[in-house]
């Protein structure tokens, strides 16, 4: 399953969860329009991997009360503090991920000023309530389990009460919420003593929101260390470079060779036509050194993984599984059908650059702690290098307003496309589809869009309308 949201402004999340099987890949291919100019001669490939793309992969699991049974093991001696603490941490990600995203999606209604349902609302604070009251029912008697639950429910509660009073100052103004702000202010209210309550912070830190925050920045850390997989990157193909690059100098040395000795017996001895001569093909060797170097490297590279990630447990260093990437700039004929499909081969569509992100991860989930057999994938894609290409300003529209000529200022927006294509270790393949409507300053919106039944290619004629 992927999923795709905003992390921030201008940072796309994408998400998946590689079920329980050995291995996957993952095709994301994003359609940016040909107007923005965006191509290999303005941005590498690489460039765009190291400072725009950022990834995260963790432990995940669907059983979402085995860390409650692992506390209650704990208290008998019969697990071990490791596995406790992943349990505790993989616990309270999961419900800070959940409730960000639930929240998060609230918050964007209220800002695309549509109605909330109170329903909704209850919904999220009832789970909420229900996951803190069965954490705070199993606090462990080991002193050193003990302060590492301290930390995650004191993490937990700030974070319960920041998102609550995010979605207060969210709610729309008009209509009956009275209700339920009062209800989310309570809470928040009660979390606040909860922590004063069990001392979790000092009177200092409780004054000042600077290192409040500092300090919760810190306990997410420590949240997350047991669960996310360390990572070693490396780039393939450095010493494949060398030997092209050897063997392109060596073949225009050999060139330049026989040009010599062809031109000394035809002249017979060093003169000015000769000193000429090999000063024009010297000059030739330094032109085309590096375009025969650039060509036999494209040709040799083309469809092999540019890095390779390996990942280890964090607990024990073993490493676990790793991971095959590629990333590259494409055009519309080299997709395959079905992608071809899904995005509708149309005139407008010609012109788009596409970005192409691939990926093969393998797993040794027998090498997984107790308990799990699923990781989940966190990729951030920064679009700065998209928003420096957008024109500033706006638009101006002219439209009636009772018979008055009315002048509006609208802002620029671009509208691109992103289509995954996920394939399991059957060999079953699924295709996912985005709208992504942006401006300079942000991501204005991410829609999906139901991918249909593949269809046989036909000859007819294209339409204009159809271009989106």
């Amino acid at each position: 399953m992927i999923t795709v949201d905003k992390q921030d402004a201008i940072t796309l999340k994408l998400s998946q969860v590689m079920a329980a099987s050995k291995k996957t890949e993952l095709d994301f291919y994003l359609f940016v329009p040909g107007e923005l100019g965006l191509g290999p001669d303005v941005i590498k490939e690489n460039e765009i991997y190291y400072s725009s793309l950022h990834q995260k992969r963790t432990y995940f699991s669907d059983k979402t009360h085995l860390p409650l049974v692992h506390s209650r093991l704990a208290k008998r001696g019969i697990v071990s503090s490791a596995q406790y603490r992943v349990s505790l941490s993989l616990y309270a990600y999961q419900y800070v991920i959940a409730l960000d995203k639930s929240i998060a999606d609230l918050n964007s209604k209220a800002e695309k000023e549509q109605a909330i349902d109170e329903d909704s609302v209850d919904d999220v604070i009832d789970l909420a309530l229900d996951i803190l009251k069965r954490l705070r029912r199993s606090v462990p008697f080991d002193e050193g389990m003990k302060r590492y639950y301290a930390n995650i429910d004191n993490y937990l509660s700030w974070y319960t009460e920041q998102k609550f009073l995010s979605l207060v100052a969210h709610l729309p103004r008009e209509g009956d919420y009275k209700t339920v702000k009062l209800r989310l202010l309570t809470i928040a209210e009660k979390e606040i003593a909860h922590r004063k309550l069990n001392d979790y912070n000092s009177e200092n830190v409780r004054k000042s929101a600077t290192r409040m925050s500092n300090k919760m920045r810190l306990l997410r850390r420590l949240i997350e260390h047991p669960i996310v997989l360390k990572e070693e990157s490396m780039s393939l193909g450095a010493n494949l470079q060398r030997i092209v690059k050897g063997v392109a100098t060596g073949f225009v040395m050999v060139f330049v060779t026989v040009t010599a000795i062809v031109a000394r017996d035809y002249w017979g001895e060093i003169t000015a036509s000769f000193i000429i001569a090999m000063s024009f093909v010297y000059a030739l060797r330094e032109i085309f050194k590096d375009d025969l170097r650039d060509i036999m490297w494209r040709w040799i590279r083309k469809g092999r993984a540019k890095w390779r990630r390996k990942y280890f447990d964090p607990s024990t260093n073993k490493a676990v599984g790793q991971k095959l990437e590629w990333l590259e700039f494409t055009s519309l004929s080299k997709l395959p059908d079905r992608i071809q499909s899904i995005r509708k081969k149309r005139v407008a569509q010609r012109e788009e650059q596409i970005l192409h992100y691939r990926y093969e991860v393998e797993m040794a989930t027998s090498r997984f702690l107790s308990g799990y057999e699923q990781t989940r994938e966190n990729l951030y894609l920064n679009m700065r290098f998209l928003t420096r290409l957008m024109d500033k300003g706006s638009n101006k529209v002219y439209r009636l307003n009772n018979g008055q000529v009315v002048k509006d200022s609208v802002e620029k927006r671009h509208l691109l496309n992103l289509i995954a294509r996920e394939v399991n270790e059957k060999g079953e393949a699924t295709y996912y589809r985005w709208k992504l409507v942006m401006n300079r300053s942000k991501v204005v919106d991410v829609e999906p869009i139901p991918v249909a039944d593949f269809k046989p290619k036909f000859l007819g004629t294209e339409k204009l309308n159809d271009a989106v």
